[in-house]
């Protein structure tokens, strides 16, 4: 007689092994490595069951580092950057070591600290083409790169744009004791140019399109203006390497 599939039944939630830490749909979370040398992969909770053996299994939506992207790690990539994937598992629920936060582009840069569980997403990943959502990048600076969040940036009080210290021949100690800053650009030709590159002429509208980098998506919502100009988030000393998952 043929034996009947074990009944599966959706939990609401699950402790995980070892902690009294609960996590639930919509969490998530830290699952270990398939190698023991490398960091844990993040995934975020899809659906939690257990069979009528009592064996939890996990449905989870991938999280990638840039690293295991298509394009791999660039310049203005984040230490703690994540991409959400489309990229869908099944693991099982002895996998997950553990709960971590995946924060918002906007909510990570008004962080006073950033720990270890903390993580934040800007962009969404097709694993299957190496392409991104939002499909195009906000720049700063003279040297036109996005924002990333670990370095130090100054805004220009004339045009309103941020700029690296070492793009500037400035250093990171003259930054932090300055009270204002005004781009050499603004300095030599007056708040008029000032204005006008700050304003919503061509120039600065042919400044963020001229790149088909990833959107930054807090150039979205006033980011440039909420940014903390002398904040300086910790870069993670470990660079993971590029990791195959257990499907």
């Amino acid at each position: 007689m043929a034996k009947s599939k074990a009944a599966r039944k959706v939990l609401d939630s699950y402790v995980i092994k070892g902690t009294h830490k609960v996590v639930k749909a919509g969490d998530c979370v830290l699952l270990r490595a398939s190698d023991p040398g490398n960091p844990p992969y993040v995934a975020r909770l899809e659906k939690i069951e257990v069979d009528g053996r009592n064996n939890v299994k996990v449905y989870v939506r991938w999280y990638y580092r840039p690293e295991e992207s298509m394009g791999g790690r660039r310049q203005f990539h984040g230490a703690k950057e994540l991409f959400l994937s489309d990229h869908y598992d099944i693991q099982s629920g002895d996998t997950i070591e553990g709960k971590c936060t995946v924060h918002t582009f906007k909510s990570y840069t008004k962080l006073e600290s950033v720990s270890a569980e903390d993580y934040f997403c800007r962009f969404e990943y097709k694993a299957s083409t190496g392409g991104f959502t939002p499909d195009r990048v906000a720049v700063y600076c003279k040297c036109e790169m996005p924002y990333n969040p670990d370095d130090l940036m100054v805004q220009c009080e004339a045009c309103k744009d941020w700029f690296h210290p070492s793009c500037m021949n400035l250093s990171q100690e003259q930054v932090k004791k300055m009270d204002h800053y005004v781009c050499p650009d603004c300095d030599s030709s007056g708040q008029q140019e000032g204005d006008k590159r700050q304003g919503n002429g061509e120039g600065g509208s042919q400044l963020e399109d001229s790149k088909t980098w990833p959107t930054d998506s807090g150039s979205q919502d006033g980011e440039k203006k909420s940014r903390n100009s002398h904040r300086v988030f910790p870069r993670s000393e470990q660079k993971p390497e590029p990791k195959k998952r257990k499907r």
